[in-house]
């Protein structure tokens, strides 16, 4: 995963005429661009022109993988602007072939009528660390999502927190919607013996298809955040998985996530 500081520069998006925008890409990814990535990029985009405003739901469809060589270009179009809502379509494209495009749902908040939200799962929060710097990840019981052999339930959970990040609203929403993208795909293989991350891009193809995020309240991306992940569903070559954010044992958002594990090559595993 990229480095912190160039994540952060992938953010900076630079103008490039009416709703549209230039970007580059984090250091430090592989072959493709981290879909993680794209996701708060989209996200960054659609707030650009929304003062007041903020994310509620960003529904993002991977048509294309991005290679890291190449910049992106960034178009947004707005489809209703209103006082408590706006929408927006945004989509991200290289070289003139699209890669991504999101629908994205911006919110005002309005006087509660109800509340409630599921408590947190019982687990503690990492001690923190002097040396922790960057995009930290503490697995919760140390589960080795790489290893074929590791098997358990399709259940994960994940402390974050995004060291040195600036105390921006709309970054703290992209740095969030960032970490949520990585863990499904390994969440679903746990249960299966002889499957594991390890094999992806190796004797697997696999790969986010859609992914959802929906931001209840605010979050701050530097701070501890738990991230837990449950896949109900896999079959056909597809995986679903789902997933709820918390911090200070607060439910703050929600993802869901269809993706892709089948054979590399159309082989049998």
């Amino acid at each position: 995963m990229a480095e912190l500081q160039s994540l952060l520069e992938s953010l900076r998006l630079v103008p490039d005429g009416a709703g549209r925008y230039r970007a580059a890409n984090a250091e430090g990814t592989n072959s493709v661009v981290f879909g993680g990535q794209l996701l708060a990029q989209s996200i960054v985009a659609a707030l650009a022109s929304h003062d007041g405003k903020r994310l509620k739901t960003l529904h993002t469809v991977f048509a294309r993988a991005a290679v890291p060589q190449h910049g992106l270009t960034i178009d947004v179009e707005e489809m209703h602007r209103g006082r408590a809502f706006a929408s927006a379509t945004v989509t991200i494209s290289q070289d003139d072939r699209m890669c991504t495009r999101s629908l994205v749902l911006l919110t005002s908040d309005d006087e509660e009528v109800i509340r409630h939200a599921d408590p947190a799962p019982p687990t503690s929060v990492p001690d923190p660390d002097a040396s922790d710097e960057g995009w930290i990840v503490r697995v919760v019981d140390d589960v080795d999502l790489r290893d074929p052999q590791a098997v358990g339930p399709a259940d994960l959970g994940v402390w974050t927190r995004f060291v040195g990040a600036p105390d921006d609203p709309t970054v703290d929403t992209a740095l969030v919607a960032y970490a949520t993208d990585p863990f499904l795909i390994g969440t679903a293989m746990r249960p299966h013996r002889g499957v594991g991350q390890s094999m992806a891009h190796v004797t697997l193809s696999t790969g986010v298809i859609s992914h959802t995020f929906t931001l209840h309240e605010p979050i701050r991306a530097g701070e501890w955040f738990l991230l837990s992940h449950h896949s109900p569903y896999a079959g056909h070559g597809r995986s679903y998985g789902r997933g709820d954010v918390f911090q200070r044992g607060r439910l703050v958002g929600s993802f869901v996530q269809d993706s892709m594990i089948r054979p590399m090559g159309g082989g049998r595993l």
